[in-house]
């Protein structure tokens, strides 16, 4: 399993070579374009997949040579090799169809989380702080992307779907954070993705967003200063 682990997460990070430069589900995906949706974050803020990518990398690594046989690292990777296994095929997915990339990225958000509250108390800078941050990323962009195909298919406007999808993000994200109560980099994850739709949104979207966030930053402190205590 620490094998396969890596493997894995060697052709999760290797997708982006088959899709370059992804910058979202194509506008004209959709019957109604989505040429500058209210719920999606800025472009730059998917550059966090590159610490997502090299910090798992890393970990798993790390949990090969390091961790082949530890038991409490165990029980977080099957469900951990779920999630990888249906993110390396993710972008390509995501280039044909939004809605089968919506309903794959629910595919790995949820192992993710499983792997992450299964995730070992100790080695957390090598165990649960990568997977928070990829788990909390990915909770952000799973709402987003139900938000892109209610946007995009008529069911409610921009706004309306923004602003219900960052209300649902946010207890999403403080609720997982809470219950946790350690890998604070989930709710940054999360944190880092409301920043991106704070400053692109229209205004209303953008407080909400700030709500949001703030909301957020309390749950992921308390959940540093726990983890600090445990340390």
């Amino acid at each position: 399993m620490p094998l396969l682990i890596l493997l894995l997460t060697i052709a999760f990070a290797a997708s982006t070579l088959w899709v370059p430069d992804f910058g979202g589900f194509d506008p004209n995906r959709f019957p109604i374009p989505q040429n500058d949706p209210a719920v999606q974050p800025a472009g730059y803020a998917f550059a966090i997949w590159g610490v997502i990518y090299l910090w798992l990398l890393i970990s798993a690594g790390y949990g090969l040579f390091k961790r082949r046989n530890a038991p409490d690292w165990a029980d977080m990777r099957p469900a951990l090799a779920v999630s990888l296994a249906v993110g390396a095929i993710w972008l390509p997915a995501a280039v044909l169809s939004p809605v089968l990339a919506t309903i794959l990225i629910w595919a790995m958000l949820i192992p993710a989380l499983i792997a992450l509250f299964r995730a070992p108390v100790l080695d957390a800078t090598w165990a649960s702080l990568p997977i928070g941050l990829y788990a909390g990323w990915l909770s952000a962009a799973s709402c987003v992307a139900i938000g892109l195909l209610l946007a995009g298919y008529g069911v409610l406007g921009e706004v309306p779907t923004a602003i219900l999808m960052i209300a649902i993000a946010s207890v999403l994200a403080c609720v997982v954070q809470t219950r946790l109560n350690r890998a604070p980099t989930y709710g940054v994850a999360v944190i880092w993705a409301f920043v991106g739709i704070m400053f692109a949104a229209p205004p209303i979207v953008g407080i909400v967003a700030f709500t949001g966030m703030a909301a957020v930053a309390l749950a992921t402190l308390r959940a540093a200063v726990a983890m600090g205590r445990q340390a």
